[in-house]
């Protein structure tokens, strides 16, 4: 009887894992955008290191470095009526009635845009965009030639009202988009309940759209409270100037700039912001929150 043939060994070839090599692309382009996000973390980080140490410090340098000894001498040389009291008063008067004005302007022209049709509303809603482009000082001269003309030179309620009506484009476009994600069927049932248009607003359409509102308020207090150009144009008594204007005194030609004090300004000056943001941060994290928005 013939023995079989045994097959001969074959030997199996070591195939490299599946995906092992995409694997490793990946990690290094998780690397690339990390390092990437790292660098430019450093040169924003940079910037508030020197203001941190330098309001602190001795020294009265530009240089980025650790100082000798720590002082809040600076602070005490700026921490008075003239220097910080009176333009921050200032700034908050004319930055928080401001933005008051934009947002309540923005909410009654964004709510006809989102929710009527008309021949006029695009041509309408394309100038409002060309206006959040236009640069505060292209506008600036026929500006101040018309307050003059009305008397409104050196006038808080008059920069008031300009710093709003600056701000209104950019405040309709924004509380536009955010109105378009409120659903419509929810006003509809509001009104076969009798209500009206202002209470439909009011009770339906802003309690759902409240982050988009924070977001409009943040956006527009921080536009105010850094305009430097419309108040330093505006306004010509030094008792009536904002905060973003007086820290111009600090500045010399001379090689004379007191960056210490100038560091605890700006310092004493970003805190209105920051406190802003963390008050009403935690009003956008839920997004709309439109659930039990219907029942029935």
């Amino acid at each position: 009887m013939a023995a079989l043939a045994t097959p001969p060994a074959t030997t199996v070839d070591k195939v490299p894992a599946a995906g092992s090599s995409p694997r490793r692309r990946l990690r290094l382009g998780k690397l690339s955008v990390n390092v990437v996000l790292l660098a430019v973390s450093v040169l924003y980080v940079l910037p508030l290191l020197w203001m941190a140490l330098a309001s602190v410090s001795d020294l009265n340098t530009f240089q980025l470095k650790l100082p000798g000894s720590f002082t809040l001498d600076n602070f005490d040389a700026v921490l008075n009526v003239d220097t910080t009291f009176r333009p921050m008063l200032n700034s908050l008067l004319l930055c928080g009635f401001g933005t008051a004005i934009t947002v309540a302007a923005s909410i009654l022209c964004a709510y006809p845009l989102s929710r009527y049709r008309s021949r006029v509303r695009r041509p309408f809603l394309y100038t409002i965009l060309f206006s959040t482009g236009l640069p505060i000082t292209a506008v600036m001269i026929p500006v101040y030639s018309m307050f003059v003309q009305v008397d409104l030179i050196d006038s808080m309620p008059g920069t008031t009202l300009f710093l709003a009506a600056s701000s209104l484009p950019f405040g309709i476009w924004l509380m536009k988009n955010f109105m378009d994600g409120v659903p419509v069927v929810l006003e509809e049932a509001a009104r076969i309940d009798g209500a009206n248009t202002m209470q439909v607003l009011w009770r339906v359409v802003l309690p759902l759209m409240r982050p988009g509102v924070v977001v409009v308020t943040i956006f527009t207090f921080i536009g105010m409270w850094g305009n430097f150009f419309v108040p330093f144009i505006l306004l010509l008594s030094p008792e009536k100037l904002p905060a973003s204007v007086s820290v111009f005194t600090f500045l010399s030609a001379h090689d004379q700039t007191q960056y210490g004090q100038l560091s605890a300004f700006s310092m004493i000056y970003s805190l209105p912001v920051v406190m802003l943001y963390l008050l009403l941060a935690r009003k956008l994290g839920g997004g709309f929150a439109l659930g039990g928005a219907l029942k029935g």
